[in-house]
């Protein structure tokens, strides 16, 4: 993994309980902590660009490879992983690290736990940033009216059914699971995610976070957001529609600043690092500043 991470990258153990989760960090310890949650199927990797330019600004740059894709943080039941135990990883994250507050990334699952994180732990979250993954209301509200935003959803149900998501994703040397990057990712991240994916249980430990939905009484859900919010949706995104995306904002009660990037797709953090890195810090610095 070192051949794809800048040179002054340094590995971290986080710890919840009996769980250890593998992370990443960049910039000087002392800095305003940025906490990055990646989605499926990514790893802490995915914001190598993100951390290297925080960590130019002075920020501590914290990624970490979540629940399910930490080896030692990989429970087997589907239970284990429903938001509610995630949210509360993001805080034991922030607790480890030593941070009262904290700015907080997340892009796709990272992103559905980042809402509700910043919703509940508001009194600890400096600033939140989300790519792609609009508010869990502005995606229900899209869902419940709109074909087009259930039909995009659709592979859900291929995800949470146990042995067939697994064989379809990785039959043909993991065919499947290369094409969901579309070919927007770089070649090197596919080959270091996709060879981390096929080792033993590790599929299913990150196909848990869909299996887990329904499994929680619903706490996916988020109230409106109090703290600086900045939101960056791209058109080609395969997974969300633009009514879920321009709908998120009306669940935002704080300065908000929403992003359209014309033609580009889901993986933002990937494909979309230049244009998504400037306003980034940008809305940190001005969070630092209130």
């Amino acid at each position: 993994m070192a051949d794809i991470l800048a040179p002054d990258t340094e590995a971290l153990t986080l710890r919840r309980g009996d769980l250890e989760f593998d992370a990443l960090a960049a910039g000087p310890a002392d800095g305003p902590l940025v906490l990055f949650l990646h989605g499926f199927p990514e790893f802490a990797t995915c914001w190598r660009r993100h951390m290297a330019a925080a960590a130019e600004a002075g920020y501590r740059a914290v990624a970490v490879d979540q629940r399910g894709y930490s080896p030692g943080a990989r429970p087997l039941n589907a239970e284990e992983y429903v938001v509610p135990e995630l949210v509360g990883d993001v805080a034991a994250f922030a607790d480890g690290l030593g941070a009262e507050r904290f700015h907080l990334v997340g892009h796709d699952w990272g992103g559905v736990v980042a809402w509700p994180a910043a919703a509940q732990q508001a009194e600890r979250v400096a600033s939140l940033t989300v790519l792609s993954t609009p508010h869990p209301a502005a995606l229900a509200e899209a869902t419940a009216a709109s074909p087009e935003q259930r039909e995009a959803l659709s592979y859900i149900r291929l995800f949470q059914t146990p042995g067939a998501a697994e064989e379809s994703l990785l039959d043909n040397d993991a065919a499947a699971l290369v094409g969901i990057y579309e070919g927007r990712v770089p070649e090197d991240l596919v080959a270091d995610n996709v060879g981390r994916l096929v080792q033993a249980g590790a599929l299913t430990a990150a196909l848990n976070w869909y299996r887990a939905l329904g499994l929680d009484g619903g706490s996916t859900e988020a109230p409106a957001i109090s703290v600086p919010t900045l939101y960056v949706w791209g058109t080609r995104d395969l997974a969300f529609t633009a009514r879920a995306a321009r709908g998120t904002g009306e669940w935002v009660a704080a300065p908000y600043r929403y992003i359209e990037l014309e033609g580009f797709s889901h993986w933002l953090p990937e494909e979309a690092a230049e244009r998504t890195i400037p306003p980034l810090l940008e809305h940190l610095a001005a969070a630092e500043e209130d």
